[in-house]
């Protein structure tokens, strides 16, 4: 439950869009919503919205502006292009969000570390900014690109850094990302909370895994249905159930039916109340090349159910103690990940056993909890400016 506050704060969070399934989307919505039931004026500031609307829910007390950016109308065009186009959208970007930003007169304005963080804390409104990530320090470099894309990738890397320094206050999600940010005193680290609170727990008995998150580079779905494969000789009955959409499904697809998986690995869209379908899974399994937390795990978690992953960069070393809750698998081990997930199949009482301990390990990532952490940290940068 939240508890309303005597001093009420006006918080802005610039965001690229809400629109889409991904775990920054769902957590804004979580925070958002948190706040303004707390009474606190709540306002999401989109570049690329175009009147879609929010995937996720949000409180209707809560106010949105898009600026008309559009970023990602030049996807698919030449490199040479897309730097002239972003040249010219950042300054616009910057004209509208400075203008908006003085008729608001917010308290506190919140980048997501989108395409406003390289001049948003040098627009003087009068606020306090601060800069949020929801990825690994090295996100922009595990693509391991060459060439010329590859050399903007280093450099933008490299500039992260400095631009950290500039906010008033800078959030990382995990403690080893923390270590990452070399030279950067401003960091605080903030976890993301669990989206929901449930009474219920899987039970843990159907022959069945889940993953879940968006279908593309990053999460490393490819991997996983490889790793299936090799599952599936010695545990032919059970399924893998897979929650996301993006690029790469008609990929992920084609590979599954190559695979000989057609009726065991099923691709299903993105859904909304994800609970429902982890409190009928037996583990989740995550192959991610790269997070930034981890969202699907605490979520697991909240659930009772076992958790199985890479110990990619960064999360899921904060949420996973190997062997108690699930197992933290070192990054690129397929043949390891094979063993865990088919010990955790052969074996339903240690499923049971890191199921309870799960959903014990759940209750750090309380929301109530988290959002005490966020609220103070608000409450401080304001005392201070006052």
């Amino acid at each position: 439950m939240t508890t309303k506050l005597e001093n009420k704060m006006k918080i802005v969070y610039c965001i690229a869009a809400v629109h889409n399934s991904g775990g920054m989307e769902r957590v804004l919505a979580n925070k958002a919503n948190y706040l303004a039931a707390m009474g606190h004026e709540v306002i999401v500031i989109t570049t690329d919205q175009a009147e879609r609307l929010p995937f996720f829910h949000f409180d209707n007390r809560i106010k949105f502006f898009d600026l008309g950016i559009n970023y990602f109308e030049e996807v698919d065009s030449k490199l040479l292009n897309k730097i002239i186009s972003y040249v010219g959208k950042q300054s616009r970007h910057k004209r509208r969000l400075e203008k908006l930003l003085a008729e608001l007169k917010a308290d506190i304005v919140i980048s997501m570390f989108d395409q406003d963080v390289s001049f948003l804390s040098k627009i003087n409104d009068g606020s306090k900014k601060l800069l949020e990530i929801h990825f690994s320090r090295f996100k922009k470099l595990q693509y391991d690109r060459s060439g010329l894309i590859g050399l903007i990738d280093k450099y933008r890397s490299s500039k992260d850094l400095k631009l950290a320094k500039r906010y008033d206050q800078f959030v990382v999600l995990t403690e080893e990302d923390r270590h990452y940010w070399t030279g950067v005193d401003n960091v605080n680290v903030i976890p993301n909370a669990n989206s929901f609170e449930t009474s219920e727990v899987a039970q843990l008995k159907g022959k069945r895994a889940i993953a879940i998150g968006r279908l593309d580079y990053q999460k490393g779905f490819d991997n996983l249905i490889t790793i299936w494969s090799e599952v599936n000789r010695d545990n032919p009955e059970w399924r893998l159930d897979i929650f996301g959409d993006g690029p790469l499904k008609n990929d992920l697809l084609t590979q599954i039916i190559h695979s000989g998986l057609g009726d065991i690995v099923k691709i299903h869209s993105a859904v909304k109340n994800i609970e429902t379908e982890l409190l009928k899974s037996s583990m989740i399994v995550m192959t991610s090349r790269y997070e930034g937390f981890g969202m699907v795990l605490i979520e697991a978690q909240t659930c009772g159910v076992p958790l199985v992953a890479f110990a990619c960069k960064c999360g899921p070393r904060d949420i996973i103690k190997d062997g108690e809750n699930g197992f933290l698998i070192e990054e690129g081990d397929e043949s390891m990940m094979v063993k865990r997930i088919n010990e955790l199949i052969n074996n339903p009482e240690l499923r049971i056993e890191m199921g309870k301990k799960a959903k014990e390990m759940s209750n750090e990532f309380k929301m109530e909890k988290i959002m005490s952490e966020w609220t103070t940290l608000f409450d401080g940068l304001i005392n201070r400016r006052s």
